[in-house]
């Protein structure tokens, strides 16, 4: 599929930087997606939730138009909602949810975890969805450890990715270990902490020895990790910014710098349903 570093899940490869559409209107969504794919990006995310399915899938045809890329080099990926988990509305959304974009997604998605309906019945369609093509492989989003490996023992199919939070300020030991255990891998959404590690003065410092800028450190400290990386822009000069992080390396004590910015009020946003619970990395 690309060139790029990638890491390879029950036979899908993934690139490990993608290009995420979170929060971004649909005409902003046409233009960034189709920037992204013409800079070089072969991954793009995006979610019903987000309003911008249609939009996703009109950036990726106009990329193809203009002969930046092929379809079968992109990755794709979107999500069904939580408002959407009995059986009968999952295969509903899904099968939108492709057409809305034009194309059958990569990988979809169980956006946040919900105590009901229960796993089992959420599971099993997310499962029909794939038996039914309206995906070519599943994952989740927002998992909590246990409920990841709950999840996954209800799943025929494997699990490829379980897509969090994920950055500088927070510590994620349990859920990578978890993911590691599973053979399935973790999909970091807001990496660069909203904006936040732009005046971090320990990513800074470290950014000036490689000539580089924090932004750009801390998406090479996440795909170090083989964490694939989903950053957000409207700015097509940002987008080429993250994209450019393949011709430097970090080092064990550089990584282990970065790794020492985590703090226990790092997570900027938290939908978690209270049913159940984040990891106690801190306890």
């Amino acid at each position: 599929m690309t060139d790029q570093p990638a890491i390879t899940v029950d036979g899908h490869t993934i690139p490990l930087l993608g290009f995420g559409t979170w929060n971004l209107e649909p005409a902003d969504a046409r233009k960034m997606v189709a920037e992204a794919l013409r800079i070089g990006y072969r991954h793009i995310d995006t979610a019903w939730i987000y309003k911008n399915e249609a939009a996703v899938g009109d950036g990726i045809r106009d990329a193809i138009a203009a002969g930046h890329v092929k379809r079968e080099d992109i990755w794709l990926t979107t999500k069904i909602w939580v408002a959407h988990f009995h059986r009968a509305d999952l295969l509903k959304q899904a099968k939108e949810s492709a057409e809305a974009l034009g194309f059958t997604p990569d990988l979809l998605l169980l956006h946040w975890p919900k105590p009901e309906p229960s796993f089992e019945e959420t599971l099993g369609a997310l499962n029909e969805a794939l038996e039914q093509g309206f995906t070519k492989s599943i994952g989740l989003s927002n998992f909590p450890s246990f409920d990841f490996a709950r999840a996954q023992t209800l799943s025929k199919a494997k699990l490829v990715t379980n897509q969090v939070e994920y950055h500088p300020y927070l510590k994620l030991t349990s859920l990578i270990a978890t993911a590691k255990e599973l053979g399935s891998s973790i999909t970091a959404w807001s990496p660069l902490a909203q904006g936040n590690i732009a005046t971090d003065p320990t990513l800074i410092e470290i950014g000036k020895a490689h000539g580089k800028s924090a932004g750009q450190v801390t998406l090479r400290w996440l795909i170090q990790q083989n964490i694939i990386a989903i950053p957000r822009t409207s700015k097509v000069s940002r987008a080429e910014e993250s994209f450019d992080i393949f011709d430097f390396e970090l080092s064990a004590e550089e990584m282990d710098r970065i790794h020492a910015l985590a703090r226990p009020d790092g997570r900027l946003g938290d939908w978690l349903d209270k049913a159940f619970q984040w990891d106690e990395e801190w306890a």
